[in-house]
């Protein structure tokens, strides 16, 4: 699964290349070790993906492109990821953080009615922010941490799975 079905679902440096708003980055973008997928480039990918969805600011994409860059790990895979927080999903992601940093810093759960506004902001954000942020920091260390054992652990399956497949097809076939 991980390299062939990876491939499949990641945009191809072609395909990127194509795309006139990238331009002005120039040629370092394209740099082989940014696109080639491999266990660690993939596993480390994950790491900042996961870790970078629990940063609760805009410019995540931006944040993983350039922490991917920095740690040469696989750029497509790291932006992707970090589409796992949407608007969907950004509510209970965010208040699970929240809840988590709570409960770490052992102050209550705040029960607040969200209102899209800088009074609310002003008012009611000032009470949580600090819970807010320590559990966004640990839940993004955490999915990233896991995200690059599991994706490392089912790189390592999968090689080991193919190799034992051919070694059977060897013993097999007719001499």
């Amino acid at each position: 699964m991980p390299k062939k079905t990876l491939q499949s679902i990641l945009p191809s440096q072609q395909a990127i290349r194509e795309i006139r708003g990238l331009r002005f980055l120039g040629e370092w973008i394209y740099e082989g070790n940014l696109w080639h997928l491999n266990r660690y480039s993939a596993a480390m990918a994950c790491f900042v993906g996961l870790s970078i969805a629990f940063v609760p600011a805009p410019g995540q994409m931006v944040l993983a492109a350039l922490l991917a860059i920095y740690l040469r790990c696989n750029l497509p895979l790291s932006v992707a990821l970090v589409w796992i927080t949407n608007p969907l999903t950004m509510p209970a992601m965010y208040f699970l953080a929240y809840k988590i940093g709570a409960l770490v810093l052992n102050t209550p759960v705040q029960h607040l009615q969200f209102e899209l506004s800088f009074e609310w902001l002003g008012t009611s954000l000032g009470a949580v922010w600090k819970p807010f942020l320590l559990g966004c920091l640990i839940c993004g260390l955490f999915s990233g941490s896991l995200g690059f054992f599991l994706m490392s652990e089912l790189w390592r399956w999968h090689v080991a799975h193919r190799w034992r497949e051919r070694q059977q097809r060897r013993r097999r076939r007719p001499q």
